[in-house]
């Protein structure tokens, strides 16, 4: 477990393997632990960072924002602090649309970006999610918090992801959120749309999209493909929104494929 100290308080993050840098993004209501597995994956032929946002995980969380743009400045903070001037970064659901705002925002820190599951507008997400970021609604699953804990798990494994871990590693990451950390960021990711700034975006991209995801639209890969000019796209048919516990070895390959250079030209 490693933790530096950023102006905006503590970043937890956790780092294997060697080799170039590779920096992993979770999404909303997540945390580093759903890259283990891809981490142990590319950690043979990488230096894989994964890391809390603010406000989820083991990061801080006394601030009085979390929004996209903390999270893109975060990135870039973490960079600068581990002397990693720039890396891929891969990034799921509003981890990707952190990415993505990355290489706008700091384009010198990003040599590729991988997507996963990540809305190009707030509005693909699902009404469940955009109900969250409804100060009332997100106070109310707050003060229920056993209940709506249960019904996530429920909800989760039986219809989000198939992967019979994923409810306990669910579970754990809401319980680490705080009501603040849970209403601000997917209010903002509710109010972000990337979608004018994409072709500012000059680097190799990759999105990787679940067809059956009802978290994000499973379209939103069309969004990203018509305005970055450098973008492959890998479709998984079988897969929800959460493809690299779904379908580990597929992604797992498929991602090294891309940072390897050795995927075929858009």
């Amino acid at each position: 477990m490693s933790s530096i100290t950023t102006d905006q308080g503590i970043v937890h993050y956790e780092v294997y393997g060697r080799g170039r840098p590779v920096i992993l993004l979770h999404g909303w209501l997540g945390s580093w632990g759903l890259w283990q597995e891809t981490m142990a994956y590319l950690g043979a032929f990488y230096r894989t960072y994964a890391l809390d946002f603010w406000g989820f995980g083991e990061s801080g969380k006394k601030r009085e924002t979390y929004a996209v743009s903390d999270f893109v400045d975060l990135v870039n903070q973490f960079m600068d602090q581990l002397g990693i001037v720039h890396a891929p970064l891969v990034g799921h659901s509003m981890g990707g649309t952190v990415s993505l705002s990355v290489a706008i925002k700091y384009p010198d820190r990003v040599s590729k970006i991988v997507v996963v599951g990540s809305p190009m507008a707030g509005s693909s997400l699902a009404p469940l999610l955009k109900l969250a970021g409804q100060r009332p609604i997100a106070f109310l699953l707050f003060n229920m918090m056993g209940p709506f804990r249960a019904f996530m798990k429920y909800y989760y494994s039986r219809v989000i992801c198939s992967d019979p871990r994923f409810p306990d590693m669910m579970d754990r990451d809401l319980s680490r959120t705080t009501v603040e950390s849970f209403l601000r960021s997917i209010a903002s990711l509710r109010r972000t749309d990337l979608t004018p700034m994409l072709p500012q975006i000059r680097v190799p991209a990759m999105g990787m999209y679940g067809d059956r995801d009802l978290i994000v639209h499973p379209k939103q890969w069309q969004p990203m493909q018509n305005g970055i000019s450098h973008t492959v796209i890998e479709r998984f048919p079988d897969a929800g929104h959460f493809p690299m516990l779904e379908e580990p070895t597929r992604f797992s390959q498929t991602l090294k494929r891309f940072l390897d250079d050795d995927y075929p030209n858009p």
